[in-house]
């Protein structure tokens, strides 16, 4: 298990348990009394240091390199899974994945960024950043799913679109920007998931949803703290500032009215106990999707359209003759 800087009290509880465990196991003494006590500690460190997390202690959690990803969830959660591949104009992208998949009955069509398990798979899935060709691809199977009428499910873990030179020749920006306008207007319930880190544009780009969710230890933001503080600062040692100016945690997100709501992960993080974190996020996914839909459609979309267009602080001026 890793464990990151800041649950250092954890680690060290974590390795008396396992010594604990060992003495036990060789049968040289009883140490069910030890054990149960240092799993009691380990419960009430693990509580104190998460109800008061930071923005960074959130970001750095959201990037834990044993957090589920979107193919570990569309694995544990889905009874069938069929990958779909390609844009159909250029090639397949591996950092965002999709398809079709079954899951108590119904079909739906999953889209997701996929980052890679270890270090040959995360360089093969680029890290999670898609270039224009992901997001064709993801648009591709969202007018497939409107075709046969199958609810959209979108998980988000981007720290952003490929900023590479290629990227902007194939028209990165274009590709966003008309997955944002036909997302609007999909004529099937949209749910979107921030599953880790929500950043920027390549966020956006499949993030336009009639539920816009988050799990607790994400976030979602025009930018990283680090790349905001070298802005700023012009150092990246200011990120822990920069994270808590920006107000990125899934708690202002919906303080600001940008996402519908959050979803609790278990004591720990997600990487903790990725099985029942699987297990809520199947319940909340069917929840939301159930909702929707009995909506009408073209009530749907204008319902969607809608709330994207009251998001923001604006004031109108009146013209004067």
């Amino acid at each position: 298990m890793v464990f990151l800087e800041f649950e250092q009290p954890i680690e060290e509880l974590h390795n008396q348990l396992a010594e604990a465990q060992k003495l036990h196991e060789k049968g040289n003494a009883d140490m069910s009394t030890a054990i149960k006590e240092l799993e009691d500690k380990i419960k009430v460190q693990r509580k104190e240091i998460y109800e008061n997390l930071t923005g960074w202690q959130k970001v750095q959690l959201s990037r834990h390199p044993e957090r589920p990803y979107t193919m570990y969830y569309l694995k544990e959660m889905c009874h069938k899974f069929v990958e779909l591949h390609g844009d159909r104009h250029y090639k397949d992208d591996k950092a965002i994945v999709g398809g079709l998949g079954s899951m108590e009955g119904q079909t739906y069509m999953f889209i997701g960024h996929q980052k890679g398990v270890n270090t040959k798979m995360r360089q093969y899935r680029n890290f999670g950043m898609a270039n224009p060709e992901g997001y064709r691809k993801a648009l591709r199977l969202m007018k497939l799913a409107e075709r046969f009428n199958y609810p959209v499910i979108c998980l988000i873990d981007t720290p952003g679109a490929f900023p590479g030179l290629e990227a902007e020749e194939f028209g990165q920006a274009e590709a966003i920007a008309r997955n944002l306008y036909e997302m609007s207007q999909l004529r099937v319930p949209i749910v979107c998931v921030v599953i880790g880190e929500g950043a920027s544009g390549g966020a956006l780009g499949i993030g336009v949803g009639d539920r816009i969710l988050m799990l607790e230890n994400t976030w979602y933001s025009v930018i990283s703290p680090e790349s905001c503080s070298s802005i700023l600062w012009r150092s990246w040692d200011y990120k822990e500032q920069a994270a808590e100016a920006l107000k990125l945690t899934p708690k202002h997100m919906f303080d600001f009215g940008l996402i519908d709501g959050i979803i609790k992960e278990p004591l720990g993080g997600a990487h903790t106990f990725p099985e029942e974190m699987v297990k809520i996020l199947k319940k909340r996914i069917k929840k939301e999707v159930t909702e929707l839909i009995d909506i009408d459609p073209d009530e749907r979309v204008e319902q969607r359209i809608d709330k994207f267009g009251e998001m923001g602080e604006f004031e109108r001026a009146e013209i004067v003759q």
